[in-house]
């Protein structure tokens, strides 16, 4: 069985949610989920029962699941919470260097160049890891910015 998030606004926040979208100059999804908290709040002066996610949906022309998503972050993390968008779980893209792979690529820079080179370059830095197989694949830059990141 579902759960019924109830949204029960303050007087304090449906004035900074009335505020907020009549100012226009927030980010789009923000101004959605203030008229979507607006019009779930179940102690509006409008008379009639509370609205449904999907008359609330239909009238903002989104779907009916931001509805449910935005009255449950509401009640689960606050007012905050419930503008803001939810965060990722994961990066986009996994990250190429973890611990143990930073301090192989740190070991091999600070180690003596192969023969025939008198320094280490980024290309051939990049190149190795990948021969060693500590990485499928890696840009010079990927590894620049390692470098720099530990310098």
């Amino acid at each position: 069985m579902n759960k019924i998030y109830l949204v029960d606004l303050t007087e304090s926040e449906r004035s900074r949610l009335t505020a907020l979208i009549k100012r226009g100059t927030t980010p789009a999804y923000r101004i959605r989920n203030a008229q979507i908290l607006l019009n779930a709040d179940i102690t509006a002066d409008d008379g009639g029962p509370p609205k449904t996610d999907a008359a609330i949906a239909s009238y903002l022309h989104c779907h009916a699941k931001t509805v449910s998503n935005v009255r449950k972050r509401f009640v689960e993390q606050g007012l905050e919470g419930a503008l803001g968008r939810k965060p990722r779980d994961t990066p986009p893209t996994p990250p190429i260097f973890d611990g143990e792979k930073e301090a192989r690529l740190i070991t091999l820079a600070c180690s003596t160049p192969p023969a025939g080179r008198s320094r280490w370059t980024l290309q051939l830095l990049a190149d190795t890891l990948v021969e060693l197989k500590v990485v499928e694949g890696v840009s010079a830059s990927t590894v620049c910015r390692v470098l720099k990141k530990r310098a």
